[in-house]
């Protein structure tokens, strides 16, 4: 695997760029965000991030009118694990460098997916990317070896919150994991001891041997 750059023509396929962002105090917010250093961290909605002007430029710009919450994601971590999709678009912005693993959701047979099929793409501090609803994700990884992330995760109002009470009604149901949230995990993780469905086969990617 190599680390690809969310600059590359290659990342249009799965998202792109977002610009005309008013970024400095978000990105000065997320700074002070707690970061773990053995782990990594997801909050919903932070307060302090969505006090800053880009909430409304991005509700407005970017989700069109629609309601959103702005969290973060932080931590460390080398692993690809799981991955997620949503009904809609996800707005990342890092105050640090950090390593997006990204698949297509076009590229899963039966809710299964080859991770022969993931790439790598390099977010560099600073660049707001826009992962289509397409986009097979999940937590985001290392850039440098043990300097970990921190990112402002944007998505509309709801997304990863309480998984709904509902009656199975198609395959795809099995994956729902949270509110607006469907979960393939790695055999090998926490989150298919709890009950995750187990859709990633082959290897678990581990990045850990191609950052310094």
């Amino acid at each position: 695997m190599k680390i690809e750059s969310v600059f590359d023509i290659s990342f249009r396929e799965y998202g792109k760029i977002v610009e005309g962002l008013p970024l400095e105090e978000l990105l000065d917010a997320l700074a002070n965000t707690v970061k773990p250093t053995d782990g990594v961290v997801y909050v919903p909605e932070e307060r302090t991030l969505e006090q800053t002007p880009a909430k409304q430029v991005l509700e407005e710009h970017v989700y069109g009118g629609m309601p959103i919450q702005i969290g973060f994601c932080n931590g460390t971590n080398t692993k690809l694990n799981c991955m997620e999709y949503h009904r809609d678009s996800e707005i990342n912005i890092p105050c640090e460098d950090m390593v997006l693993l990204l698949a297509k959701e076009s590229e899963l047979r039966q809710h299964h997916l080859d991770t022969t099929s993931v790439r790598a793409f390099l977010v560099p501090a600073g660049t707001a990317v826009e992962v289509y609803a397409t986009t097979l994700h999940y937590a985001p990884c290392d850039a440098k070896k043990g300097n970990g992330f921190r990112v402002a995760v944007v998505l509309p109002k709801g997304t990863n919150t309480e998984k709904p009470d509902i009656t199975m009604r198609n395959s795809e149901d099995r994956l729902l994991w949270a509110r607006n949230k469907w979960l393939i995990a790695h055999a090998d993780t926490s989150e298919a001891q709890e009950g995750a469905f187990v859709g990633l086969d082959g290897v678990n990617i581990d990045i850990a041997t191609i950052i310094e």
